[in-house]
């Protein structure tokens, strides 16, 4: 089934839905894609919004097949590690990876954003229509209606596969859902505890950057925490994450006194770096953090999910574009393998595909308390510290961590498995040597020799 004379509909033109339109084009499609909100390139839509994130080697492996990796890598800000900031004492830097040239990048959202739209319609193939949403799905005739949200107006536009890249809260399906009988549609949302809020250390005044350029800064607390990922202005975007209720919460927080002491107390050395806290504070909202599983993701081989709408998750091991970037990879292997027969590609597709998503939304999870919580505690930082002496003197051995992001040839659900044994097996060792100076590679190895069979 040959590209030419197929047209595709894509709902949503965020990260996924304008490098899968890209990709597409580059296939000789004729793609047409909806965006709810209007063009990011004429209007300041981000406030609020997680503005910068960490792209590492799944979603540049992505890219590259595009063919965009090199524009993108002018765009980002490399991240050698974290930096650790205690309550007390001296920061403490950890290496993400014990090899060189492994880290991950800080890029702007928008930015990145723009650069997908520029680069589908320069193909001449790809129409992005804005302001446009998608008010409802006929399955029956590949068909949807949409809305001009601008002028109140609606049309019905038809196409041979729709694919719904919009996010978590997608169009595409919220209509399976409303048929979840008819499909068996199986759809679950679990909300944290924890929201976030956005906020901004501003670069110097002499247009430097206030912190380390290259780490993501990590202040840990008992039960919540705030991060920082630097921008090319040489500011840094500052992610708070707390408890919506409890003794401390945004609940708590109501007064630009409660609010100053709170970051007096438990940030006092970023807080001195942030003039605009209460405006920023005051302005920006309060985000809820959920992860997303369904399934099925495709209907008779024309509808199909990806990206956020499929398996959005969690922030906490900087995956969610990633995630996205590689489903298109994944999905474009499949072309090939099918030959772009659609009713064989899509049900492939979900097959290979789900049980590494629902591993990245599980680990995701699973981080946010590394985050939060070990990254404050000896026994962790000691096992972290043998993680990074076993990758730095064994070309073999490759941490959770490492495989989740800087191995793009290992699937999520096996990192996750092979990574947790490794995870219990050295936090355990950890415990028991309570100094580096104690360790033995030659005893660590041949506790792990099962897991390299």
């Amino acid at each position: 089934m040959a590209a030419t004379g197929k047209k595709i509909i894509i709902i949503g033109a965020g990260l996924c839905g304008t490098l899968l339109a890209l990709r597409l084009a580059q296939r000789g499609y004729k793609v047409t894609v909806y965006e709810r909100r209007p063009d990011m390139r004429k209007t300041d839509i981000s406030a609020g919004r997680s503005i910068n994130l960490a792209l590492s080697d799944r979603g540049l492996k992505a890219l590259s097949l595009a063919g965009i990796d090199k524009d993108v890598l002018k765009l980002v800000i490399p991240m050698h590690g974290r930096m650790i900031h205690p309550i007390e004492g001296t920061s403490q830097f950890v290496n993400y990876s014990g090899r060189s040239g492994e880290w991950i990048n800080s890029v702007s959202r928008g930015g990145l954003n723009t650069l997908l739209m520029d680069k589908a319609e320069e193909t001449g193939q790809i129409q992005i229509h804005f302001n446009c949403e998608c008010r409802d799905i006929h399955f029956g005739d590949t068909s949807l209606v949409i809305e001009n949200l601008q002028t109140g107006l609606s049309h019905t536009d038809t196409g041979d596969v729709i694919f719904g890249t919009d996010g978590a809260n997608s169009a595409l399906r919220n209509a399976m859902l409303s048929q979840s009988a008819r499909w068996r549609f199986d759809f679950s949302i679990k909300f944290l505890e924890t929201g976030y809020k956005e906020l901004e250390i501003p670069a110097a005044v002499d247009g430097g950057f206030r912190l380390e350029k290259h780490a993501l800064h990590i202040w840990p607390r008992p039960g919540f925490m705030m991060i920082a990922l630097p921008n090319l202005n040489g500011s840094f975007t500052v992610t708070l994450f707390l408890p919506f209720e409890g003794k401390v919460s945004f609940s708590q927080l109501q007064t630009d006194q409660e609010i100053t002491e709170f970051f007096k107390k438990y940030f006092y050395s970023a807080y001195e770096q942030m003039p605009d806290l209460l405006e920023d504070f005051r302005s920006n909202p309060t985000g809820s953090l959920g992860t997303v599983k369904c399934f099925p993701w495709q209907i008779d081989g024309r509808f199909l999910l990806m990206g956020d709408a499929a398996h959005a998750v969690v922030p906490f091991y900087g995956q969610g574009m990633n995630a996205s970037f590689e489903d298109v990879l994944v999905l474009d292997s499949l072309i090939d393998t099918y030959d772009g027969d659609w009713s064989l590609i899509m049900p492939e597709y979900q097959k290979n595909r789900k049980d590494d998503t629902d591993a990245i939304a599980d680990l995701a999870v699973d981080n946010q308390y590394e985050m939060r919580d070990a990254t404050a505690d000896p026994v962790f930082l000691l096992k972290r510290r043998i993680e990074l002496y076993l990758e730095q003197q064994y070309p073999h051995y490759f941490s959770k961590y490492s495989m989740v992001t800087f191995r793009a040839d290992i699937p999520y659900s096996q990192a996750m498995h092979k990574g947790r044994q490794q995870d219990a097996i050295l936090m355990q060792y950890a415990q028991e040597i309570e100094s580096f100076d104690r360790m033995e590679a030659s005893v660590i190895l041949k506790k792990l020799e099962h897991l390299y069979v």
